[in-house]
Parts: C-alpha cells; structure tokens; sequence
C-alpha cells in the first residue's frame, strides 16, 4: 500500500510524493514516486519521464504523512458553528 507524503528539503519547496513503505530508521534515503508540487504541477527540477526519485536522509528537513481516504473517515474533526 503506497503512502500520499509532503516531503520537506532543505532550501527548497516541499513537495507531494507516493511511497511503498513508511521508512525505517535504518535507511540512508526515501525513495519517492509521483513527485508534485503542493498545488498539483510539475517540478521544474523533475523530468517528465521520471518513475522514482531518491533523495538522501541529510537532504530532507522532515516528512509529514497524509491520512489515506479510509483514515480519513474514521477520524472525527471537530469544529465550531
């Protein structure tokens, strides 16, 4: 099952991502898929043809990892009227 990610590096945008697998604390890299901007374009550090990218562990400031659609309708959110 693929994870919708937003990917934070150091001096630069965060970006939108797929991963296979919530990564361990072992590994030396991410490994990301579907790269796009927050708002859904390309990256213009990106090629189109790309499947995969890997970015290196001291590259990434951190990783926020998005709720799927079925997480989603489990969690209640609470609002004001």
């Amino acid at each position: 099952m693929s994870h919708t990610v937003i990917v934070h590096i150091a001096n630069a945008d965060p970006f939108v991502a797929e991963i296979e697998e919530i990564p361990d604390s072992q590994d030396n890299f991410l490994q990301c898929s579907n790269l796009r901007a927050r708002d859904g374009k390309a990256l213009h550090y990106v090629e189109e043809d790309c499947v995969s990218v890997i970015f290196p562990w001291h590259r990434i400031s951190f990783v926020e990892i998005m709720p799927s659609e079925a997480e989603r309708e489990e969690v209640e959110t609470f609002f004001r009227e």
